[in-house]
């Protein structure tokens, strides 16, 4: 048996432990999947923020083993729509189960079932779990002003990953501010039907 141990700071969900990096998404990563493309492009122009990043802490894809790590999404809107981590994914293993646990800030878990379109939206605050059932893509989106949307994650590590899917359709639904900390569900325009 090998173990491994990682440093997470609690609070803003960095970890600490020596050569461990995150995977960093600025908006330039994040074409196509903001509906509002003409802000996006003027966003990357003006500074190109970071919008979120995530450890991919490199456990063996194999039967029985648990990836996890931490998630963390900035504050900020493109057009209205929060900042989100990219397009969100469903597994690979499309059966695969995820549960996200909210170490700080305010967001939501999105989800979405491929077969019937089925939306779920699930709010987050710290302390918080969401159990991601199998066959639903899923994203996190920060609702916050002013602090990030930090999050701890776990699903069986030969799950795999298939952003395809929603980078190509989309999901049907955005959400958008529409005001300090609150917003509103509307269907996306940009959404693609079979």
């Amino acid at each position: 048996m090998q173990s491994s141990k990682t440093k997470f700071n609690l609070k803003n969900g960095l970890a600490s432990s020596e050569g461990v990096e995150s995977l960093k998404r600025y908006a330039t990563n994040l074409k196509g999947i903001f509906a509002d493309e003409k802000s996006l492009t003027s966003l990357i122009d003006s500074s190109n923020p970071l919008i979120y990043e995530f450890y991919d802490l490199g456990v063996e894809e194999k039967p029985g083993n648990l990836a996890y790590g931490t998630s963390i999404v900035y504050p900020g809107v493109i057009g209205r729509e929060f900042y989100m981590t990219k397009g969100g994914h469903f597994h690979t293993v499309l059966d695969t189960a995820e549960v996200y646990l909210c170490l700080s800030g305010h967001g939501l878990m999105v989800m979405e079932n491929p077969e019937g379109g089925e939306t779920e939206i699930q709010e987050l605050t710290a302390g918080e779990a969401v159990l991601v059932p199998g066959r639903y893509a899923h994203r996190s989106v920060n609702i916050s002003d002013s602090e990030p949307l930090v999050t701890f994650f776990t699903f069986a590590a030969d799950a795999g990953h298939d952003y395809g899917t929603i980078e190509q359709k989309g999901f049907r639904k955005l959400v958008l501010r529409t005001g300090k900390e609150t917003y509103e569900v509307v269907d996306n325009p940009n959404w693609k039907a079979d």
